[in-house]
């Protein structure tokens, strides 16, 4: 029985209704199924895709259908030292050129089941550009009507994406919260089905893959630390749920550290976290940032990030508007072209010490998607 469970309240409501948040707190919902150990060496013989990693993922009677062949990304090293070499996945390699994928797949297999169940007439999504493609692109692949609400000023290779695939784009005067509110406003209107990345649990139970797929390429094994960006942090709480699994089912002994980064221009996170805080504080000042994709003041889930990132003794780090430049160009030259939110692990990594052992770097976007930094 797949079930909607409240972190905070304990409410429960069944998957299948389109109440997208906590009835009493309105917070974001955590997912409640049975999964069940995967086994390392069966792999070699399934699909490529995340879907080879079923028996960990919540039922999903319509995957096939709407599946793009996402996962499965190349790991490639970067930097080689006597303290420790770092590794990056090159998830920008996605069907739309984003980790975003990795959740909008669940998202859109689930919203076609419901759809199929009646009472679902729409599909609506928020997002700065990433998530609001991938949701459009398997929403698509779906059949599903589809309406993405955007921040006015986000780039307009994201707007021409999303539009490409059918959507409905709505773009919405002011930042990134203003945003958020007037797609939970449409997602309140009966027959919607609210593709949240940030409230929707079924997100993060597709971007805990990106650790699956790590465990399976080195064998077994996990990196000694994971380095993730972090705005709503759906990646680190995606990558936080895969280390649980791992180790409850006895998979993997490695404990790594989950090592967050933010920009400096927009950090509430890495403030709370270092001021021994479990929640935000008061709401700081946004300044812009070229790390558009985790500009983001207020988190709906800060208390599971920040839970997460000291379970595992790592920490948060901050990089700079001319860290994130040169970090751009840095792995141009190497060969990789990442959208400047998608280097911000490149710049925080090779700003700090060397951390033992394996490190990984998610790059996350394309650089075709915003073009290189002014």
């Amino acid at each position: 029985m797949t079930s909607y469970v409240c972190p905070r309240c304990r409410i429960h409501s069944p998957a299948d209704a389109l109440t997208w948040c906590c009835p009493k707190c309105r917070g974001p919902w955590d997912l409640e199924f049975a999964s069940a150990p995967v086994s390392l060496p069966s792999l070699a013989s399934r699909r490529n895709s995340l879907w080879r990693y079923e028996e960990a993922l919540p039922p999903m009677p319509y995957a096939r259908e709407v599946t793009l062949g996402e996962g499965r990304t190349p790991l490639v090293p970067l930097l080689e030292g006597e303290a420790g070499s770092v590794s990056a996945k090159l998830d920008f390699l996605m069907p739309t050129l984003s980790f975003k994928d990795r959740g909008a797949v669940m998202l859109a297999a689930h919203a076609l089941r419901l759809a199929r169940n009646g009472g679902l007439d729409r599909v609506v999504a928020d997002s700065s550009g990433n998530a609001g493609t991938a949701v459009a692109a398997y929403g698509a692949r779906a059949g599903l009507d589809c309406l993405v609400y955007v921040p006015e000023g986000t780039s307009p290779k994201k707007l021409e994406q999303i539009r490409a695939h059918g959507a409905r784009v709505v773009e919405v005067p002011g930042d990134r919260e203003a945003t958020a509110r007037a797609a939970r406003a449409a997602a309140d209107e009966p027959g919607t089905f609210y593709a949240s990345h940030v409230h929707n649990p079924y997100f993060l139970h597709g971007t805990k893959t990106y650790v699956y797929e790590l465990w399976e390429e080195l064998g077994g094994r996990l990196p000694d630390t994971i380095v993730v960006p972090v705005g709503n942090g759906t990646l680190l709480l995606g990558a936080a749920l895969a280390l649980d699994e791992l180790h409850r089912h006895g998979l993997t002994d490695d404990r790594p550290a989950l090592v967050a980064v933010q920009a400096e221009a927009v950090s509430p996170l890495a403030a709370a976290f270092h001021a021994g805080a479990d929640e935000l504080g008061a709401p700081a000042a946004v300044r812009p940032t070229l790390a558009e994709g985790i500009a983001i003041p207020a988190p709906p889930r800060a208390h599971q990030i920040l839970r997460a990132v000291r379970a595992t003794g790592g920490t948060f780090l901050t990089v700079t508007e001319d860290q994130i430049r040169t970090a751009q160009r840095d792995l141009a030259r190497r060969g990789l072209f990442v959208e400047s939110t998608g280097v911000a692990c490149w710049a925080a990594v090779r700003a700090a010490p060397p951390r033992p052992g394996l490190t990984v770097v998610p790059l996350c976007g394309a650089g075709a998607k915003t073009g290189l930094a002014p």
